[in-house]
């Protein structure tokens, strides 16, 4: 089977529902799944949090983060961060955990080399687009940080798949977006139980066309992915002149600039990052 035969095979399970999900990112489901519902208790979400330390350690690390402490006071228990962050930063959280759990098998170099990449990737465009959101296009931050993490959902299962099929993830980038990105990402965004207008955001993404200033959740994903330092390596590399480019859009947001608030912003966008990369 080639390469496009073999993106096509997995779209097609994947518009099914037949997703293959590793062993490890079951639980972390079960955990979403108890977090999306709207009756979660708070001592619920507590109890559900500590059970996992990797999870509790990053709970706690994201609360005391320039973008949630604003007050400057830190804190050290579970129970204090998610009183402070609540449910909805509490998914992003779950998000990126399984995420990373479906990278975190690849026993190939070139596979974890990718991989980590990709996490790299996500995690600015992620940092980005919540003070992106907050800052500049009035969308809430929350669901742009979720937005952030799971845009690259897709490639990071594919990725998971990619022993079963040497050599698919090698060769022209355009063969993964013309043949598998779109349809496997929409088979991983339903497995999530992402929201619709989360899912229209990422699928923005896909066409590429935007509005500045971002009017809206896929305008400031696409903002926050043209601004991040780091490429996806599932796609062609921007490259420095490119990059270059991003970089110096700018345009007016009320009586400063897209460059001022970022420039403001970058603590709160590194703290973010260094959070989602622990």
């Amino acid at each position: 089977m080639n390469r496009v035969d073999a993106f096509k095979h997995i779209a097609a399970q994947a518009g099914r529902g037949e997703l293959a999900f590793p062993a490890n990112v079951a639980a972390s489901l079960k955990l979403q799944q108890a977090l999306n519902d709207p009756d979660c208790h708070a001592d619920t979400a507590v109890k559900l949090i500590q059970a996992d330390p990797l999870l509790a350690a990053r709970t706690v690390a994201i609360a005391n983060s320039v973008a949630y402490n604003r007050s400057g006071t830190e804190i050290s228990g579970v129970r204090s961060a998610v009183q402070r962050l609540g449910v909805r930063t509490l998914q992003s959280l779950v998000a990126s955990l399984i995420v990373r759990q479906l990278g975190s098998k690849l026993t190939d170099p070139d596979l974890q080399a990718k991989a980590a990449q990709l996490w790299e990737h996500t995690a600015h465009v992620a940092a980005l687009a919540q003070v992106i959101a907050r800052r500049v296009a009035q969308v809430d931050p929350d669901t742009a940080l979720f937005a952030g993490i799971i845009h690259e959902v897709g490639g990071f299962y594919m990725l998971a798949r990619a022993a079963e099929y040497p050599g698919i993830m090698d060769g022209d980038p355009e063969d993964w977006i013309a043949h598998g990105e779109t349809e496997i990402g929409r088979g991983v965004l339903r497995k999530l139980a992402v929201p619709d207008p989360v899912t229209q955001a990422i699928e923005a993404m896909w066409t590429g066309m935007r509005a500045l200033p971002p009017e809206n959740l896929g305008d400031t994903l696409l903002l926050a992915n043209d601004l991040a330092p780091v490429d996806s390596p599932l796609h062609q590399p921007q490259g420095a002149t490119t990059r270059a480019s991003a970089r110096t859009i700018d345009f007016a947001v009320g009586d400063g600039t897209l460059e001022a608030i970022l420039r403001e912003s970058a603590d709160e966008v590194k703290s973010l990052y260094a959070v989602l990369m622990l």
